[in-house]
């Protein structure tokens, strides 16, 4: 089985049988991280990136339900999917774990074989959002939002882009500063929610403003062009070639011929 090294878990359990059990059913396929409570979780989660949380609901101190509800809480942690696990099999801690915002609730005793396809299905899940958005020119940055806090946090990031869009030197430092987030944090929150580094979402951001105006108004490509921040209509065209599978040339085209089909009809 290959392991995906883009995939860290951090398992939750105060039982160290249980964490030693999971850690070797799911460490051949994805990096593994464990704490023995909420707490120390916290702690993990501020330091490095993790891809998914897995956690025990019954723990001393911080039990899943907080934990879960500090993470789908935090923007810096907001888009971090959760799976929680319990042996009480009540409808009630159904309902109360789905209410704090947890992805997926998985009863114990349960087979590896069921989790395994709990994470995969939520990691691919995210995955193909991820795909789609950078893929679709028109596509909103919220659309990769699983939470009010990232749709919030995403809406916020889309106006301070735009607003300096035309800013050649646009860059992580300026984003990370008005979005009141140390650069490691944002750096490390734009790449979990996108699978981009902050320099390739602006300039995604860049190419998605580009075709609104192509789209949206009459001015010629290289006006876009300066208009979005580029320094030259070749480096616009390469970039928007290499994003989108055409040129903004190609795309005017097909624009025009998808209109003349809708007035025909």
């Amino acid at each position: 089985m290959e392991k995906n090294l883009n995939h860290t878990l951090l398992l939750v359990d105060d039982n160290e049988d249980i964490l030693d059990f999971l850690s070797d059913d799911l460490s051949d396929k994805y990096n593994i991280l464990s704490a023995a409570n909420g707490s120390l979780a916290l702690e993990i989660l501020h330091s490095e990136s993790i891809q998914m949380v897995i956690s025990d609901i019954m723990m001393p101190g911080m039990d899943g339900f907080e934990l879960c509800r500090t993470i789908k809480s935090s923007v810096e942690f907001s888009h971090i999917p959760v799976i929680l696990l319990t042996a009480r099999n009540t409808l009630q801690s159904k309902i109360e774990g789905l209410e704090q915002g947890a992805d997926a609730y998985v009863e114990k005793p349960f087979s590896p074989e069921f989790l395994q396809v709990q994470i995969s299905s939520l990691l691919k899940n995210r995955d193909k959002v991820k795909a789609y958005f950078a893929s679709s020119p028109l596509l909103h940055m919220k659309s990769m939002a699983y939470t009010k806090a990232d749709e919030i946090f995403l809406e916020k990031l889309q106006q301070i882009i735009n607003g300096s869009i035309g800013n050649p030197e646009l860059d992580v430092e300026h984003l990370a500063d008005q979005m009141h987030m140390s650069r490691p944090t944002f750096y490390r929150k734009i790449k979990a929610i996108s699978d981009l580094s902050p320099n390739e979402l602006i300039n995604l951001a860049r190419l998605k403003k580009a075709v609104e105006l192509l789209n949206n108004s009459d001015l010629k490509i290289y006006e876009i062009a300066e208009m979005i921040g580029y320094s030259s209509q070749t480096q616009f065209g390469r970039n928007f070639l290499k994003q989108f599978g055409m040129s903004p040339t190609d795309y005017i085209n097909n624009q025009q011929g998808d209109k003349k089909k809708n007035n025909e009809w």
